[in-house]
């Protein structure tokens, strides 16, 4: 495997591809996304869309938000999905490391991100990496 990390530039047809083959792999209810949908995560200000290529094939992604609150600058990460096929090598660290070296070149104080029980390999890596399990609780509501 010859695995590298960027920052997607483009809406390419092989990005939006690699996506949607993705993102099932992390939910069910995932609308599929169009070339509109990835070109304007690419140009928002306070996305940042992370690839993890496995020579040309898309095989994780992860997604950075930046942005200001009274009290500083804070991230969270979100989206994070590996292939199954690449899973256990690495490929989720990496795409992690490098959202927080932008993350620190965006001077942000603190990263946030939640993660499933469930996922035992992504939470050891998350603590190994240094991130801290908080306690606080974490809601949501849906607006329909």
């Amino acid at each position: 495997m010859t695995l590298t990390v960027e920052k997607a530039q483009f809406a390419t047809a092989e990005l939006v591809v690699g996506l949607n083959r993705l993102m099932p792999q992390l939910s069910s209810s995932a609308e599929p996304l169009t070339s509109n949908d990835v070109d304007a995560l690419i140009h928002s200000e306070s996305t940042t869309l992370f690839i993890a290529l496995d020579d040309a094939n898309v095989v994780g992604t992860l997604t950075l938000i930046v942005f200001s609150i009274p009290t500083g600058r804070r991230a969270w990460i979100e989206d994070v999905v590996v292939d199954e096929s690449s899973r256990g090598r690495g490929v989720g660290q990496e795409l992690t490391l490098a959202a927080i070296d932008e993350a620190r070149l965006r001077g942000v104080r603190t990263i946030d991100l939640t993660s499933r029980p469930s996922r035992e390999a992504a939470n050891a890596m998350y603590l190994k990496l240094g991130f801290e399990r908080r306690e606080t609780n974490v809601y949501r509501y849906v607006i329909e």
